[in-house]
């Protein structure tokens, strides 16, 4: 059956910055095709479930999503299942939910008009091929606007962690071009980006030729955007330990505007599990990255990801995590129970831990962690620095920024959304800072 043209839409993503990257790009392709956004599915002509695969039970999430689509006088929306769920369960998408019109992977979605077309003439439009030619270069230019922005410069994983779906969904290691970043930046910056997020499943292993033919790494296309006029504050994620260079390392105490704050995920304080893992550094090998890190930039705020209950994790083991995570005190981390991720090897490992046990542990790492973060926050009360201001408060007069160190500060001030301005930091809570302006002498 023929459905009408969609004149609205609405991109509900799911899962990792590269997501929310994905979606805002899906959205600025939507509207190049002179379609308007709606403010939520309710009423949408076209509805995009961007979905992750990282997380246990995700494919079923986006079947319960489906179905909550479907409105009270019993019709519904044109559906388009997007991102690595897609990417993972292609045809049988369609089969489990036969009211999803459009299966699109994470490499795919430039096609969309295209799929909008075959889905409008009554075709079931499904697209997870993984090309060798960039999506990037058929996408419409950045239209973006606010003070903070993402922009994806690494795609991919070679590195094929036991654990993890991100090579087969995301495919292998590709990294944009030198002059495609280096553009795209400089629309954001047009468009009032203050501060741009470099964002890869491994960030860090971008690597291109700049405009003299030199090959470069992170380090010196952070140094490329240090140069442009503009641009405030310049952050990257997600690294691998794997990829952290020596110029990476130094760059974090040379480049200007290079955040002080580093995610490096370690996801185990024990070596067995880390080779378990297929993670190709050691405690040690981590712990070393972390000294030079913190030799080059003293202030630098780290961020970590960690699993707990991986299969064949013992209790000593955990308490190795543990260790890890006090030696390191981070400023934040992130913290998950192992959930096997079909087709994986780890799914399909011996000794896999029961639940309650990874419940148990997880408890306690978090508590540990939480206890940091906490600390970190009020070791910077009393500290001035400047904030970048990003959306408004629940208060009225009330805006809330971003530290260098990456905590949301929330402060009552007449400065406007994208100001960056200096601050005093009068108190902190676990999750955020609360801040007074600094007024400047008149001259």
């Amino acid at each position: 059956m023929n459905q009408r043209t969609p004149k609205t839409f609405h991109v509900k993503s799911f899962g990792c910055q590269m997501n929310v990257y994905d979606g805002a790009r899906m959205t600025e392709l939507l509207e190049s095709q002179g379609m308007t956004a709606a403010g939520d599915g309710a009423e949408a002509d076209l509805v995009v479930l961007n979905t992750c695969h990282i997380r246990e039970k995700a494919a079923e999430k986006v079947y319960s999503d489906i179905g909550r689509l479907k409105r009270e006088d019993g019709s519904r929306p044109m559906i388009a299942v997007a991102g690595c769920v897609a990417q993972a369960e292609g045809a049988e998408i369609p089969r489990r939910a036969p009211s999803v019109d459009i299966v699109v992977g994470p490499q795919a979605y430039h096609r969309l008009p295209e799929l909008i077309d075959q889905a409008r003439a009554g075709k079931r439009a499904l697209d997870t091929d993984m090309p060798i030619q960039s999506k990037f270069g058929a996408l419409p230019a950045r239209r973006k606007q606010g003070p903070t922005a993402f922009l994806t410069v690494q795609e991919g994983c070679d590195k094929f962690c036991t654990y993890c779906v991100v090579p087969y969904t995301r495919g292998a290691e590709v990294s944009r071009s030198w002059s495609a970043i280096l553009d795209e930046a400089k629309a954001l910056v047009d468009r009032g980006a203050k501060e741009i997020t470099l964002l890869g499943q491994n960030v860090n292993a971008w690597q291109g030729e700049d405009e003299k033919g030199q090959t470069q790494g992170l380090d010196g296309l952070a140094r490329a955007l240090d140069r442009l006029p503009g641009l405030e504050r310049i952050r990257y994620t997600t690294s691998h330990p794997n990829d952290m260079t020596e110029g990476l390392i130094r760059a974090h105490g040379e480049v200007a505007k290079l955040m002080p704050f580093l995610h490096l995920p370690v996801q185990s304080g024990s070596d067995r599990v880390l080779k378990a893992m297929n993670r190709s550094h050691t405690t040690a090998s981590y712990l070393a990255i972390i000294e030079r890190v913190r030799a080059a930039r003293p202030d630098i705020a780290l961020s970590g990801d960690f699993i707990v209950g991986f299969p064949g994790e013992t209790d000593a083991e955990f308490e190795e995590t543990l260790r890890i995570v006090e030696a390191v005190n981070y400023a934040q981390a992130y913290s998950f129970k192992y959930s096997p991720r079909p087709g994986t090897p780890a799914a399909q490992m011996d000794g896999q831990v029961p639940g309650e046990v990874m419940d148990e542990r997880l408890q306690r790492l978090q508590a540990l962690i939480n206890a940091q973060q906490l600390a970190f926050n009020q070791a910077t009360v009393g500290r001035r620095t400047n904030v970048l201001l990003e959306r408004q408060g629940k208060k009225p007069g009330q805006l809330i920024g971003k530290s260098p160190w990456l905590q949301s500060v929330h402060l009552e001030t007449s400065a406007d959304l994208g100001d960056l301005i200096d601050v005093e930091i009068l108190s902190a809570g676990p999750n955020s800072l609360a801040g007074a302006q600094i007024m400047r002498n008149a001259a």
